[in-house]
């Protein structure tokens, strides 16, 4: 009898359990967002103030959101505005400097300060001195040949009305006040040269990923936040959708699946592999080069508080854009810090917590020879790679001290950044290219995307999200709903900030308003417009209609 009952109970609840993922397994939802990061968030963030009755959830890996690349001990912080970072205008072969690309990087950030704005002025975001702060951008060089190359370099960036607040110095004294730590020690004879734009920012990207997050699941049923959980399938239904399998790593690892109609890749460097378990074809041109890297710290306060800024110097010859040599005013953990580096390492991982065989699990048959490929045509960032995992504590040392002559060794010590995953890609001439920048990768129905590559990320991440939902929501991105409530979070959206000066100052010093930045101030022509953008913002359509019946000449800003 007892045999009997046993029996009974096991089948019972074998056949619970089985109608228990059957249904799990019949549940269809609108959106699965794999990653707890940046990209996800402001992904989940957009959908959610876009389309609120849609069914979306995200899986995280980690016990954590915001535990890989947007932490902010695992990457520069910086607001990535081009600024500064001069690996963006390289030096062409004729000595002409290329300008052509920060205007995209500088107008990117201008509409993730709006999206920021959009997040504080509703609810969903708070304390902007949590995530964001002034701190200007300086660039930094000495020796006649790079003086001359910084010169030209702000030379071409004035003829944009988004730099003209740059200043522009050879005066050591000048620089001296900008950035007093660089010079103090320095020898008197050596010629620098240096630019500067006030509105510069630190970011705390973490804290920006874990405040989204956390106004997604308190505030909107129809998300739900599944951390712990690793993403393992990707596989296509026959009507379209997607199953999604992960394991509950707090449960022995017991897998599920959900169906979703779309699903996003912003897993970091576990993108990849993710994106070649989905099969398809669009993902098979790619591979990673994983990239890690390292940052001297400090905390003394004598130190900190004299070193306001966030001073580029110029990457050494053959090195990947990340690793272009900064010295960093940092704010982390509520404590001001000083941050420089990075300092490139190696690794095999494609996350900091991922595991030693990431790259060689991410190798086909499609993407070996490519990644070998690159290997041979990069000969430089090899050798520089090497360079970088030989150095010893006094090289790193030596290095400090070029950026801050009276660096004391015991006032600094080493600490491990986030890994990085830079995109090999098939090329029809070359074969296969190593590209430093981010890449969205989208199946032609726009079910199955996926985020590739680093630089500059999280920056501008509402930029990249916006263009990911292009090619993926293409039909309701073109609906009247959807494009007036992203004019509403991002004000210039469907508008050019390049060549519009009145409109560039006008935006800055809205979200500068907003932000608590201090960066740009109102001006008597400008101050009632910036207040109606705000009430805009909030939907308070009054404001809107003080927008639009505003000053004649500014006719560009009245139609945002």
């Amino acid at each position: 009898m007892t045999k009997q009952l046993t029996a009974a109970l096991c089948l019972n609840l074998c056949m619970f359990s089985g109608m228990a993922m059957a249904e799990e397994n019949s549940k269809t939802i609108d959106v699965a967002l794999i990653g707890g990061g940046i990209m996800s968030a402001t992904l989940g963030t957009f959908l959610e103030e876009l389309q609120p009755d849609w069914k979306v959830n995200m899986y995280e890996r980690l016990d954590h959101v915001a535990e890989e690349s947007s932490n902010g001990w695992n990457n520069a912080g910086t607001g990535h505005s081009a600024f500064a970072e001069m690996n963006y205008t390289p030096q062409r072969d004729d000595g002409s400097v290329d300008v052509s690309r920060p205007p995209k990087i500088t107008q990117a950030f201008e509409i993730t300060r709006q999206f920021l704005s959009y997040q504080v002025l509703n609810g969903v975001m708070h304390d902007p001195g949590s995530f964001l702060n002034n701190t200007p951008h300086v660039s930094f060089v000495w020796g006649d040949d790079n003086i001359d190359f910084l010169r030209k370099r702000y030379e071409g960036m004035q003829q944009s009305s988004l730099y003209k607040a740059m200043e522009y110095s050879e005066d050591p004294e000048v620089i001296r006040e900008w950035a007093p730590l660089m010079m103090e020690g320095r020898d008197p004879a050596q010629k620098v040269a240096a630019t500067r734009m006030k509105a510069g920012t630190d970011a705390e990207w973490g804290e920006v990923t874990r405040q989204l997050i956390s106004a997604l699941s308190e505030q909107h049923d129809n998300f739900s936040l599944s951390t712990g959980s690793e993403v393992r399938d990707l596989e296509r239904n026959d009507d379209g959708s997607w199953k999604v399998t992960w394991a509950d790593l707090n449960d022995n690892g017991a897998e599920h699946s959900i169906n979703a109609r779309h699903v996003f890749i912003g897993a970091g460097g576990a993108a990849l592999p993710l994106l070649q378990k989905s099969g398809i074809p669009e993902g098979k041109i790619y591979a990673g080069f994983p990239v890690g890297g390292q940052f001297l710290v400090t905390s003394n306060p004598d130190i900190v508080h004299r070193h306001h800024a966030k001073a580029y110097g110029l990457a050494a010859s053959g090195s990947p854009p990340m690793s272009v040599p900064h010295l960093d005013s940092r704010k982390l953990d509520g404590q001001q810090r000083i941050l420089f580096g990075p300092f490139a390492n190696f690794s095999t991982k494609f996350l900091k917590n991922g595991e030693w065989t990431d790259l060689f699990g991410s190798m086909t048959t499609s993407n070996t020879l490519p990644m070998m490929k690159v290997g041979l045509d990069n000969f430089s960032l090899v050798k520089y790679l090497v360079g970088q995992v030989m150095l010893s504590e006094e090289d790193r040392f030596e290095a400090l001290q070029a950026y801050y002559p009276n660096a004391k060794r015991e006032d600094w010590k080493l600490i491990d950044a986030g890994q990085r995953v830079q995109i090999i890609k098939k090329d029809p001439v070359k074969g296969s290219v190593l590209q430093f920048g981010t890449e969205v990768v989208a199946s032609e129905d726009g079910t199955m995307s996926a985020l590739l590559g680093a630089s500059p990320g999280a920056s501008t991440a509402p930029s990249i999200m916006l263009g990911l939902m292009e090619q993926v929501f293409p039909e309701q991105l073109a609906s009247s709903q959807w494009q007036e409530k992203l004019k509403r979070m991002i004000p210039s959206y469907g508008l050019t900030l390049d060549g519009n000066e009145q409109l560039t100052n006008e935006i800055r010093a809205y979200t500068s308003s907003v932000l608590e930045l201090g960066d740009t101030q109102p001006t008597p022509e400008n101050v009632e417009r910036i207040e109606a953008l705000k009430a805009r913002a909030r939907g308070q359509e009054a404001g809107s209609e003080q927008a639009a019946d505003g000053d004649d000449s500014a006719e560009t800003t009245a139609n945002l």
